[in-house]
């Protein structure tokens, strides 16, 4: 079997599509849910499936690249406010933490078995949880000023919603993107 190379051509071109999905989902086409009467509480959006789908497809050094030219690209385009380091580390573990469960999947499974309900939604759960739950929480507590756990509850009930979902939604893309998929 030969080995495949981490970036060709083909490789670049679908990360690159991937990575402007993901900027036009974040940037464009979100929405708020306020949380205990307070406006603009909870942020939610598909910007990390895009970012995600590349690291499962392609793995994480593509995952990780896609996720920081996302992050960059998107805060050049239409920033929602001030620029912030740690955000961007968070855009490219979106990829890099989903990519290392592409990688564990595919050798270890055919493409219908590593692209599972299962398969997705434990990258997806452990995602949320360390980088949306997780370091997310703290970047917006250091930037707000306001304490890691105040903020962590709201920040629980998006992933308790986002996760599901999302995990759904990237096993039927998944599924049916099969063709994309192949390099």
């Amino acid at each position: 079997m030969e080995k495949r190379k981490v970036m060709d051509t083909k490789t670049l071109a679908k990360a690159g599509f991937l990575t402007g999905l993901s900027i036009v989902l974040t940037r464009f086409f979100y929405f708020f849910i306020p949380l205990a009467g307070l406006p603009n509480t909870l942020r939610i959006s598909f910007g990390e499936l895009p970012i995600m789908m590349t690291g499962m497809l392609f793995g994480p050094i593509v995952g990780g690249i896609s996720g920081v030219a996302a992050d960059i690209i998107g805060v050049l385009i239409n920033s929602q406010g001030a620029f912030h380091p740690g955000f961007t580390l968070s855009s490219m573990l979106w990829g890099v933490v989903p990519g290392l469960f592409g990688n564990l999947y595919r050798n270890n499974y055919s493409y219908n078995k590593a692209y599972s309900f299962k398969n997705v939604f434990i990258a997806v759960l452990i995602s949320f949880l360390l980088i949306s739950v997780g370091l997310n929480t703290l970047w917006l507590s250091t930037m707000m000023g306001k304490g890691y756990i105040v903020l962590l509850p709201g920040r629980i009930i998006g992933a308790v919603a986002n996760i599901p979902i999302q995990s759904i939604v990237m096993t039927t893309l998944l599924k049916h993107l099969r063709s994309f998929a192949k390099l």
